[in-house]
């Protein structure tokens, strides 16, 4: 790291040997439109006010961890908690793109899903964001934290980098948070110092090259790039910014920095391509860099005509929703193996090609199952901004809410019956259904708390 652009090497092992934790997190504002709530989550986190990540509109520094496992508004997707350092995502997306337009954007290495949730917050609503992640296990984890966001406009896809240049041209930007060396995240993660190497270093070089050119042909011609790691080392960051200038005759985009965020700008040392560090001795956050770039030349996605492969809802059935649904006349109802997923209506026509092109994991919500005589929920519904505010809702305490939260019985004397959302402070949980005689926990056995506290 000698001789880094803005390396202090004093201050930077006084940071890490300081035993200093910082703990941010984002907060979701389709789940807190109303500033009452909002005010209460966070104070719910720390009595202390709360500082603001001063690149992010929906950032804030909490003062200590507290244990998110047992606090049911992080169960209801009321927040993500995010390094504050990688929350620059948002500056970035604000001064390169025009986030009033409608855009298809890729997340190409999404999980575990913080930027895909940053990114889904600060898109328009017909925008259609595609959250990728290449490993199975992972792109699982990517999918729940997607569903406990809410959005219906994401589709979760578990593809290689190469199976995008199948979709030439099609989208308008690509965010690229490459698999990396790790080295930002030693304060973090000091088991991250013992897996380090030079020759990791090399082999991450290489990878990112190798996804960063696969990937290449489905951003359009003028479409942002966004290339971000978590590594300090050179070869993973001003080497890559060259190598995007010769290779992919890709043009840098530099950003409007205030300098009082201490945020240390870079240049590549051959084509002069801007880039973003941060360090954990100058920033409240841990080790990053970023970089924007625009795609000078490229080919225009060719919309083929296509057998349709979403299938619509019938009628009849479609009316039986509508009870549980708000805004329905802005979405495709769409019927897929015996279960109905709702999908904003502007983004329908996108889907329908990913579904041609890519394994699809997660698309929009899953309303649920319709029976003979009733739906089923899902547990996406719940978790969805799309909920009818009429549905029947159960208000539980805290102690009640985690006992739900380990799918246990919470206990309640109730006189209503049948399916009902289980909500803490207004915000929802999960179902129930509610019998004469018990009450029956619907809430997602693979998502159940196991601690105790």
């Amino acid at each position: 790291m000698r001789g880094l652009p803005g390396f202090d090497e004093a201050a930077f092992v006084q940071v890490h040997n300081s035993g200093e934790r910082v703990t941010s997190l984002r907060i979701n504002p389709a789940k807190m439109q109303d500033t009452f709530l909002q005010k209460k989550v966070l104070q719910s986190l720390s009595t202390a006010p709360l500082i603001p990540v001063p690149w992010s509109q929906y950032g804030f520094y909490l003062p200590q961890r507290p244990s998110f496992t047992f606090d049911p508004f992080f169960h209801g997707g009321a927040y993500y908690v995010q390094e504050a350092s990688s929350m620059f995502l948002e500056f970035a997306m604000r001064q390169t793109c025009n986030l009033e337009q409608p855009l298809k954007v890729l997340d190409l290495c999404a999980a575990p899903g913080g930027k895909s949730t940053l990114l889904q917050t600060i898109i328009s609503p017909d925008s259609l964001l595609v959250s990728n992640e290449v490993i199975r296990a992972r792109a699982g984890l990517l999918a729940d934290n997607i569903s406990r966001w809410g959005a219906a406009n994401v589709v979760v896809t578990n593809n290689d980098p190469r199976d995008m240049s199948r979709l030439t041209g099609f989208f308008d930007v690509m965010v690229v948070d490459a698999p990396c060396s790790g080295s930002g995240l030693f304060r973090r993660d000091p088991e991250a110092v013992g897996e380090w190497s030079p020759e990791n270093v090399t082999l991450c070089s290489q990878r990112q090259q190798r996804i960063l050119a696969d990937a290449w042909p489905a951003l359009k011609e003028n479409g942002i790039l966004i290339y971000s790691t978590c590594s300090y080392s050179k070869e993973e960051d001003e080497a890559i910014l060259d190598w995007l200038s010769a290779e992919l005759d890709a043009d840098s985009v530099p950003l409007a920095v205030p300098a009082a965020w201490n945020i240390v700008t870079t240049v590549s040392d051959k084509r002069n391509a801007a880039g973003y560090r941060f360090y954990p001795d100058r920033i409240q956050g841990e080790g990053f860099f970023i970089a924007c770039f625009r795609k000078k030349n490229g080919d225009a996605w060719q919309s083929r005509k296509q057998k349709d492969t979403l299938t619509a809802l019938p009628r009849k059935e479609r009316d039986k929703l509508l009870p549980w649904i708000s805004d329905a006349d802005q979405l495709f109802f769409m019927e897929h193996q015996g279960e109905v997923i709702l999908l904003p209506e502007a983004i329908t026509p996108a889907v329908a090609v990913l579904q041609q092109q890519l394994y699809l994991r997660k698309a929009g919500v899953k309303a649920g199952q319709l029976a003979a005589k009733e739906l089923v929920p899902d547990h996406q519904l719940a978790m969805s901004p799309l909920l009818a505010p009429q549905v029947q809702k159960v208000a539980l305490t805290k102690d009640q809410a985690l006992q739900y939260l380990r799918k246990e019985d919470p206990a309640l004397q109730l006189s209503a019956k049948g399916w009902a959302l289980m909500a803490y402070e207004n915000m929802p949980l999960g179902w129930a259904k509610i019998l004469p005689n018990r009450i029956n926990n619907y809430y997602p056995k693979e998502l159940r708390i196991l601690k105790e506290i």
